[in-house]
């Protein structure tokens, strides 16, 4: 079940399923460690003496308040006769995570109202060690194991802490959960439970016909009591409608930093630039690390999640940012690959969100030999994304201490990781990670790559090993034409690999990655005959003839496919591949009209909140995979600033040639 409405702050993450449910709450960073194991967090509603879960009989709209990270979702019962507005966020600074309540009588009568809000921590993943317990001296619940604390509060009938609450055992036998305990409207009050436990609390309502009230439910998250203890005292100093307005605050301000025109844009494109902005950003970890995304349903399906730092992602998140003007976010990127980079110059396939080597299915040694267990894209991309950042804000003083370790580091092994023979890079695997060889895209992004190296070495004074690396990238770009393109199909192979008796081995699958990493890293042209013969078939054999439409990876593409009565399932990325293509082609303002087709193509298959996901449903455009997807997001906001930046380069006033649109609003 896909995730919806992630808010966070960088360190604390918290994201719901689509029945509004919570299923995921990171601590201390974006990805690791998630103390809900997926688990949901149950919210319960009894209204003189009816009682109903979530979602069982509920209208759900899942949303954002506009412009920030507060949700807005609204809530109705139509047996029960209520409506609720329910605002969720994580406090901008601290790691708090709040929720406001917004309950209005829909009945003709005075109605008793009970919330019951349940917590089914697995502190660090799993619930072995957890103790659940009352602390009086806050009239709170405190979850904690180790240096994990969760203390648990509410503001609610115009006063602090909790009244209605227990602990309990879960998962064990005949115990469900604690969760059970609230089903009759009435809580035990047991103040402590030890091992696999849950909680529950419960929040008291009276409320006359038509009228409206207000609580509030909060959880402290620290890594001792002190930590926890304080964090309340901070709520219980500025009140729980402080926090939120000053989260609102931030995010506003954050959303809109560059000023960016509007007016360029349709609204909806406008509406899902700033929303994927924000997205992204729950996403970031505060120490660097770009995670690809939090969702941990995927568990069902290999037993591993997507909460994993990808350079290559990560390299094409903050191309992104950059392009947005969200340098302070991006420098953390680059700084933490140069710590995880390995001393050769390479990346290994991913990393957990504090730097450790991720898990990984691509092995050290194959057919009785030794290998690098790499994705050799992930590394070059890194070093394009640093020189288009460099190139944006030129600052020397954060670019120095790369220069040596991760920049040339980087270079000197793309320079000499390639075949003596035909000056290819040597087999790696792709970038859909599901196969292994001498790969278009691949080859494309070490292009990319040696050539942002030769611009850094040459205005760092270094023109002799500059012109060393702009050598391998054209010996690289000839060798691209002598092998990897297939005159007798117009079109660029997916793969390749060599033999041992000098046969080429070809793959000739039409793969839309092989058309996008021809130009997108400046191999080729975007205008190049080989190039618009090769985008031309990736449209004509991979655009999904339904009416979801969109663009699958590739031909018979197996991941969670639905049919086979199309080339695979639509995916965002890959669809908004066509949008950078008709940009960096286009030469007039209708000839980008191309690409505002395909954003609002995408912002029409959006969910509600704006959230975007890995693939889509060919035919019901439900999310398949994980949501949302980091990669996703950036690529739309990509899109748009390449279609801003086109914009203005074409549309200029013909007497003093300036461009006759503005970037960035009026100040």
């Amino acid at each position: 079940m896909p995730r919806d409405i992630p808010v966070g702050n960088g360190s604390t993450l918290v994201a719901f399923d689509k029945d509004y449910i919570l299923r995921e709450f990171y601590f201390p960073h974006v990805g690791e460690e998630n103390h809900t194991a997926g688990r949901p967090f149950r919210f319960g509603v009894w209204v003189n003496g009816r009682f109903s879960w979530l979602p069982d009989g509920w209208e759900i709209k899942r949303d954002y308040i506009d412009d920030t990270l507060v949700t807005n979702v609204e809530l109705i019962n139509k047996q029960l006769k209520i409506r609720i507005i329910a605002n969720d966020l994580v406090d901008f600074h601290e790691n708090i995570y709040l929720k406001k309540l917004t309950v209005e009588n829909l009945s003709d009568e005075t109605q008793e109202i009970r919330f019951f809000l349940c917590n089914d921590f697995h502190i660090s993943g799993n619930p072995v060690g957890d103790t659940a317990a009352f602390k009086p001296e806050v009239n709170g619940l405190l979850h904690y194991k180790g240096e994990r604390y969760f203390l648990t509060n509410v503001y609610a009938n115009n006063k602090f802490g909790i009244d209605q609450f227990a602990t309990g055992h879960k998962e064990q036998g005949p115990d469900e959960g604690t969760w059970r305990d609230a089903e009759d409207g009435i809580l035990s009050g047991n103040p402590i439970a030890q091992g696999s436990v849950d909680s529950a609390i419960a929040i008291h309502i009276n409320l006359e016909p038509g009228n409206k009230d207000i609580c509030f439910y909060w959880i402290c998250v620290g890594k001792d009591w002190k930590e926890v203890y304080t964090l309340n005292d901070i709520i219980l100093e500025k009140t729980p409608e402080l926090i939120l307005k000053r989260t609102l605050d931030y995010w506003r301000l954050w959303a809109d930093k560059e000023k960016l025109n509007s007016d360029l844009l349709p609204q909806k494109i406008d509406r899902l630039y700033k929303r994927s902005l924000l997205i992204v950003r729950t996403q970031l970890d505060n120490d660097g690390a770009i995670i690809a995304a939090n969702d941990s349903d995927i568990m069902q399906f290999n037993r591993d999640t997507y909460s994993y730092m990808w350079p290559r992602d990560g390299a094409l998140v903050t191309y992104a940012l950059d392009l947005a003007g969200y340098s302070e976010l991006t420098r953390r990127f680059f700084n933490f690959c140069a710590k995880v980079m390995e001393r050769e110059g390479y990346f290994l396939h991913k990393y957990t969100p504090s730097g450790a080597l991720g898990s990984s299915w691509h092995p050290w040694f194959k057919n009785d030999k030794l290998q690098l267990p790499i994705q050799e894209d992930e590394t070059a991309l890194v070093v394009w994304a640093l020189w288009n950042h460099y190139k944006i804000f030129r600052d020397i003083e954060f670019i120095k201490p790369l220069y040596r370790p991760l920049i040339k580091n980087a270079a000197e092994f793309m320079l000499r990781h390639r075949d003596p023979n035909t000056k290819l890079p040597q087999p790696s695997h792709d970038l859909w990670e599901e196969r292994q060889g001498v790969l278009t895209f691949t080859v494309g992004a070490v292009y990319g790559g040696l050539i942002a190296a030769a611009n850094f070495t040459e205005d760092f004074g270094e023109t002799e090993i500059s012109e060393g690396y702009r050598n391998g990238a054209a010996e690289i770009r000839d060798a691209m034409d002598r092998y990897l393109y297939l005159p007798e199909k117009k079109r660029f192979a997916r793969m390749i690999n060599f033999n041992q008796d000098g046969t080429i081995e070809i793959d000739s699958t039409v793969d839309a990655s092989s058309f996008y990493g021809l130009f997108a890293f400046g191999a080729y042209e975007p205008n190049d005959e080989k190039v618009t013969n090769t985008m031309q078939q990736v449209y004509e054999r991979l655009w999904c003839k339904t009416d979801v439409g969109g663009l699958a990876r590739y031909e018979n593409d197996y991941y969670h496919r639905v049919s086979d009565s199309v080339p695979g399932n639509p995916w965002f990325i890959t669809t908004l591949w066509l949008a950078q293509y008709y940009i960096a082609k286009a030469t007039t303002k209708d000839e980008l009209d191309e690409a505002i087709n395909i954003m609002e193509w995408v912002a029409d298959r959006s969910l509600h909140s704006g959230v975007l996901a890995e693939p889509v449903n060919p035919y019901t455009n439900e999310p398949i995979s994980v949501s949302p997807l980091t990669w996703s997001h950036a690529t739309f906001i990509t899109v748009v600033q390449e279609y801003i930046n086109k914009l203005l380069e074409v549309e200029r006033c013909p007497v003093c040639e300036h461009p006759i649109h503005s970037k960035h609003q009026e100040q």
